[in-house]
């Protein structure tokens, strides 16, 4: 495709308009001022009159199948949100459950920008299914409660996650990534942590956690170690000397930032959920003035309700100003890298999230003609405050268009849609 006098946010998010950008299979091939002489060679051409392209959204933190329970489990604290609506609700789950409400999910990233997320929960191979389908990209892991004290071995998952890696890891041309899984602290035991941590670090996989989500979860887990927090908790089981995205972060002081940014963990910040179940605010301003891996997630539409990433960006590029008194701090910018550029990064992608020759074409394009846009004063501001997901006209993985103009080339919303409706009712009539 070329994008023909299109705006765009170049490699360094900057606002350029009037640019021609070419993708060929699935790559950014060509990016100018000018047209290509060439032009035939990059096939449809894409009028970009009216119209922002940039790179597309990375979800760093998400359970997909959870569309399901949207509107279901609300108003509680995490702990009675778990183990009063969500947990109960899981059990009645069906692997055919995951891959319709996984499938719906996709449907609603692409609509959003979103072209990959970062999913832990269960039946992998059904929500493999649906992304595989969808023609976005994921990082799935197995989701594991761990309270039984025996070795992860013992534990029928692992056997799943062998073949899970051996069948899946790098499937639908890299598309599909398999990480590991440590639900939390307060779901798990050391030995089957450690045992995990050993199993990523010989495969060269990366691991997914929950991190010091609430107030709640850090004085129990100090109770349980010595004083120890979860930050210092999984540093000491060596959870940290592999390639980590830990979501959440909410409840962390100066002495586990300290280790946090030693060990380059991606924190994938949720500000939505973190906000809907009253954790808190992960210290982000702190964060980023230290340089460390801040990417962006939704979490699960239990805790959220959309997987429009850009109200995630809207909220994050508010809350921070209000809660240090500072509106200074946290600026667009750090926005929309924390969205796109590191949170493929926390994937493992190196060669996506930027928009520029060579990247890999996962792109996006908003429609920057209604009233809301004008005038485009500080463009940047205005992808976070003034425009908002709905305005995504298109959306791109790997050079294939997954959204455009509220059609889907790659799978049957209406029916998706039905499937999760009539599923979620039939759960919650067996409560």
């Amino acid at each position: 495709m070329l994008f023909s006098n299109i705006a765009i946010l170049d490699e360094n998010l900057d606002f350029l308009p009037n640019q021609h950008v070419g993708t060929i299979g699935d790559r950014i091939e060509y990016i100018s001022g000018t047209a290509p002489k060439d032009a035939q060679r990059f096939g449809r051409v894409y009028d970009g009159v009216g119209r922002l392209l940039m790179p597309a959204l990375y979800n760093a933190h998400a359970h997909a199948p959870m569309t399901l329970l949207r509107g279901f489990a609300e108003n509680l604290p995490l702990d009675r949100w778990l183990n009063e609506k969500c947990w109960p609700f899981e059990a009645k789950m069906t692997p055919e459950d995951n891959y319709w409400a996984t499938l719906l999910a996709c449907a609603e990233m692409a609509r959003y920008g979103v072209i990959s997320f970062s999913d832990m929960y269960y039946a992998l191979p059904e929500r493999a299914q649906a992304v595989a389908e969808s023609g976005l990209k994921a990082n799935l892991c197995e989701g594991l409660i761990a309270f039984e004290e025996k070795p992860y071995a013992d534990y029928p998952i692992s056997r799943q996650n062998e073949e899970y890696v051996r069948m899946l890891h790098g499937s639908s041309n890299g598309r599909i990534l398999i990480d590991y899984n440590i639900h939390a602290e307060y779901t798990s035991n050391e030995r089957v942590c450690r045992d995990i941590v050993q199993i990523v670090k010989e495969k060269g996989l990366r691991l997914h956690l929950h991190l010091s989500e609430t107030e709640k979860e850090v004085q129990e887990c100090r109770e349980r170690h010595d004083g120890l927090s979860p930050v210092e908790y999984f540093n000491a089981i060596g959870a940290f000397d592999v390639p980590v995205t830990a979501a959440h972060c909410v409840w962390v002081d100066d002495a586990d930032l300290d280790i946090l940014q030693e060990k380059k963990v991606f924190i994938a910040n949720n500000p939505v959920s973190n906000m809907k179940l009253g954790s808190g605010f992960a210290p982000i301003p702190k964060m980023l003035a230290r340089g460390m891996n801040v990417c962006v997630g939704s979490d699960g539409m239990a805790s959220n309700n959309n997987h429009n990433l850009f109200s995630d960006l809207y909220v994050m590029g508010l809350i921070y100003k209000g809660s240090t008194l500072d509106p200074a701090v946290v600026d667009p910018k750090q926005i929309l890298r924390a969205a796109t550029l590191t949170g493929a990064l926390s994937q493992g992608r190196e060669d996506a999230g930027r928009l520029a020759c060579g990247f890999k074409a996962d792109l996006c394009v908003l429609d920057i003609s209604g009233p809301q846009w004008c005038p485009m004063t500080d463009p940047l501001y205005n992808v976070i405050f003034a425009g908002d997901g709905s305005d995504c006209v298109l959306t791109m993985s790997d050079g294939d268009v997954v959204y455009e103009d509220g059609e889907y080339p790659t799978l049957d919303l209406e029916r998706a849609k039905a499937e999760v409706a009539d599923r979620a009712a039939r759960i919650i009539s067996e409560l």
